[in-house]
């Protein structure tokens, strides 16, 4: 959504006086005008348009809702392997309080924990011969059921599917055991073995204070151990329905497939739980949160929330241009360039105009992780401790210097070029073109690549800058560090003094001067809103 001043016209019209009035001749006698001096025309340009108000708070536009079990099916005869999507409009967010984590272990034992007719190891047993893969992943919103397997063996891996969905074991030793894996994932997981993903964790816990996306996806300590099976029974129940389900198809699909998939799926529930509504989330700027743990190096997210998401006419250019600053895992952004390659800080920065979280084996954004309320962020990978304060300050630098200055010309033909090839990358697999077709059911987009390649021809230097100014805040960023010394970030943080980088070998001129104006560059920061929490107590209810 945005907001737009609306000037009258007549503000702008002035009348002259009556047409006919004569006008006197020249005094060819008379002095000429003066001349303005410098400073009176410095004084005269006009002053540049400034950028839209933030709102105070992003609302929660509600997704738009396909029909019950709706069928998305992309039919490919040149291929013998069928791919199957059963995207259920329920995540985290369903989660009751004080029992985050429920529809995730839902989902993981329906996946996991065996069928009425098979246990967990006959489940896998019955899969490996035919080299069928069969997973669920859950999201803040979205829990997907994704399968793929050969034709000939398709009979067998439908019933398969089906029941694992329709009739699940949910077996007490089952729950039990994975229950016991979802807390090792957060208490030896996220906050001992991944700095990177604890920073994630906590900034989501920050910017979305008091709102359902707040808790980790996989739960919370306390909240895992409160689950029971009954819990997990009904929870199957009020969420995983027909109303809430979107099948998708794709490969050497025929009317027979699409017949036997539909009919067996609507011996669901009809109806569920009423979708959750989602609150405002407040637009706060400048806090901080220093996750304190035992590890040698510094992780830092940061980022804020953001009314634009996919079918927004801004959403493209702004996609281009986080591109542009960082794109996952790619040596062409700004940031990767500017703190890896020049000066050695990491392994990588990188940027994003969305949710992003990685799909396994690949550099790209997984699919059905839409979110009613999105963010930007950027992610800088794990410093030495004495250049956090450095780093930080050299992400934000040059986010504020891309919105101040834009992208010029050659570069964006560079952006432009490259996108046009590494989207299709995107859609390269069935099940990665199905998860596209679904999400644009919900964002109302579809054919969203090849909108997004047909909008980057479009593109100028000016359009990009334009819907940069109106949504990229850098005053707006909120921080999150994972760090050892957190008192002494903190106390860096409060004194905003410079925090110069030293070089183990020699660097240009032009590069160390650019390093006096990132070392003093002043954070977004409030001094009274950073906290200090230590990594133990990250999700523990």
């Amino acid at each position: 959504m945005k907001t737009r001043a609306l000037v009258s016209l007549a503000a702008l019209l002035g009348l002259a006086g009556c047409a006919t009035t004569q006008t006197p001749p020249p005094d060819t006698n008379a002095p000429p005008p003066a001349v303005p001096s410098s400073a009176a025309l410095e004084q005269a340009k006009p002053a540049e348009p400034q950028p839209p108000a933030r709102p105070e708070a992003v609302p929660a536009v509600p997704l738009r809702q396909p029909k019950p079990m709706e069928l998305v099916v992309l039919a490919r005869p040149d291929t013998p392997i069928v791919a199957f999507r059963l995207v259920f409009h329920s995540g985290s967010v369903d989660d009751p309080k004080g029992k985050e984590g429920l529809t995730d272990l839902t989902a993981t034992l329906m996946a996991q924990g065996g069928t009425q007719k098979l246990t967990s190891a006959q489940l896998l047993d019955a899969l490996y011969p035919m080299a069928a893969q069969l997973g669920a992943y859950t999201d803040k919103e979205f829990t997907t059921f994704s399968g793929r397997v050969h034709k000939d063996f398709l009979p067998r891996f439908l019933d398969i599917l089906t029941d694992v969905v329709l009739n699940p074991r949910l077996d007490a030793a089952e729950l039990e055991r994975l229950r016991a894996n979802a807390i090792s994932d957060v208490e030896n997981g996220l906050r001992s073995a991944n700095d990177e993903a604890l920073g994630k964790v906590a900034l989501d816990a920050l910017l979305y204070q008091g709102h359902p996306y707040a808790h980790f996806v996989g739960g919370t300590v306390q909240g895992l151990k409160a689950i029971t099976l009954d819990d997990v029974k009904a929870h199957a129940r009020r969420v995983f329905t027909q109303d809430r389900l979107v099948i998708g198809l794709a490969g050497p699909v025929d009317d027979a497939l699409k017949q036997a998939l539909t009919s067996r799926l609507s011996a669901l529930p009809a109806q569920g739980a009423p979708l959750v509504e989602l609150p405002p989330v407040p637009t706060t700027s400048g806090r901080a949160v220093i996750v304190q743990k035992s590890t040698l190096s510094t992780a830092v997210s940061m980022g804020y929330v953001t009314p634009v998401r996919r079918g927004d006419p801004d959403f493209f250019p702004l996609a281009l241009a986080f591109s542009h600053l960082g794109e996952h895992r790619q040596f062409l952004g700004v940031l990767f360039n500017e703190l890896r390659e020049k000066r050695g800080l990491n392994y990588g920065n990188y940027a994003y105009a969305e949710n992003f979280i990685e799909d396994p084996g690949s550099t790209y954004n997984r699919t059905n992780i839409a979110r009613t309320q999105q963010l930007h962020s950027i992610w800088i990978r794990p410093v030495v401790p004495a250049n956090g304060v450095f780093a930080t300050r050299g992400a934000v630098y040059f986010l504020d210097q891309l919105v101040k200055e834009g992208i010029p010309q050659e570069r964006l033909e560079l952006m432009k070029g490259y996108l046009q090839g590494y989207t299709r990358l995107w859609e390269q697999t069935d099940q990665r073109r199905l998860g596209y077709a679904i999400d644009s059911l919900y964002y109302g987009t579809p054919n969203f690549l090849e909108q997004y390649r047909q909008a980057l021809a479009k593109m100028t230097p000016q359009t990009v800058q334009e819907a940069l100014r109106r949504h990229v805040h850098p005053d707006a960023l909120n921080f999150a560090f994972v760090t050892q010394d957190a008192d002494g970030l903190a106390q860096a943080l409060r004194a905003g003094k410079p925090s110069p980088i030293t070089y183990a070998s020699p660097k240009d001129d032009a590069l160390l001067k650019q390093d006096e104006a990132l070392s003093t560059f002043k954070l977004p920061l409030r001094p009274d809103a950073i906290e200090i929490v230590p990594a133990q107590s990250v999700m523990e209810k």
